[in-house]
Order: structure tokens, then sequence, then C-alpha cells
């Protein structure tokens, strides 16, 4: 038994020799963010819930008033939904579709100083397509695109992450 016991403790030990931790809430080098984005858009939001969530101390701010306020300003120039067919059968009818999400952001400091240059993510994922269930394939659809926009706030936050301001 208690071999067993050091035996099913041997991985942690490893993992933690070799530098693993778990990846914590980053830390920003600057105070507050403005999020220069159209009030709809999805992955806005979602970046302000995320970093609001966070412990972080980061203020966000979305208020357009509040724009020459902020340390760092994000700009969200690009958000685009794109499906594009990849795969037909026999009779010309859609099979596969190929969803894609491009978005593409710059970091400044209100005086137009890029602490991150333009930017392009984009995040793609392959779905398979039956016109006879095209309901339960559109909510598919809206899941992959949702879990996409999760993956680009991640990103985005790792980059935001290692953005240092200029002294």
């Amino acid at each position: 038994m208690h071999r067993r016991t050091l035996l099913s403790l041997a991985p942690v030990a490893l993992l933690s020799a070799c530098g693993f931790r778990l990846r914590g809430v980053p830390e920003f080098a600057f105070e507050s963010l403005y999020i220069a984005a159209p009030t709809t858009s999805l992955l806005a939001r979602e970046l302000q819930r995320t970093l609001e969530g966070s412990t972080s101390k980061l203020r966000v701010l979305r208020d357009p008033a509040t724009m020459t306020t902020a340390q760092t300003i994000m700009d969200l120039i690009q958000e685009q939904q794109e499906r594009v067919v990849v795969g037909l059968n026999a009779s010309g009818q859609v099979r596969e579709l190929q969803l894609r999400l491009r978005v593409k952001f710059r970091l400044r400091t209100p005086t137009g100083v890029e602490l991150i240059p333009e930017t392009e993510i984009l995040q793609e994922r392959d779905i398979s397509y039956n016109e006879t269930i095209a309901l339960a394939k559109e909510a598919e659809e809206a899941l992959l695109y949702r879990t996409m926009r999760t993956d680009i706030v991640q990103q985005l936050l790792r980059r935001l992450a290692v953005a240092k301001l200029a002294p």
C-alpha cells in the first residue's frame, strides 16, 4: 500500500521539478484598458467579462468618454465570421463546411504609441452538414463560434499580459 502511494505521487513530483505550474491570473503592465469596439461585438463583451472576472486589478473601460483616461486602448479593428463550403457530395449538395472567426486588433496608448501592432487571430473549425437536420447543425455552428470566441479571448489575454508600457 505504501509503495502504491509513492508511485502515484511520482508524476506530481516530476511535474513540479520540471517547472510546471498551472496558468494563473495574468498580470498586466497597465492599470486601465479601453476596449474600442462596437457595442454589438460579442468578442468585446466576452473579453470585458473575462477581464472583470479575473482577480486582476485592471480596470476595463467601455464608455467612449473615458477613453482619454485609459492607460491603454485596444482597437478591435475587425471581427468577422466566415462560413466556407469545403465538401460536396456527388449530387452537389453541401456535406462539409469550415467555420472561421477572424479577429484583427491592436493595442496602443492614448497618444498613439503602439504596444502591439495590428495583429490577426484566426480560428477555424470543420463541421459536417446535413440539410435534413439543419436546425441541429445551426445550433452546433453557434456553439462552435462561441468556443472559437472563447479561445480567441484567451489568446488576447496572453498577448495583453506580455505587452509592456514604454517608460
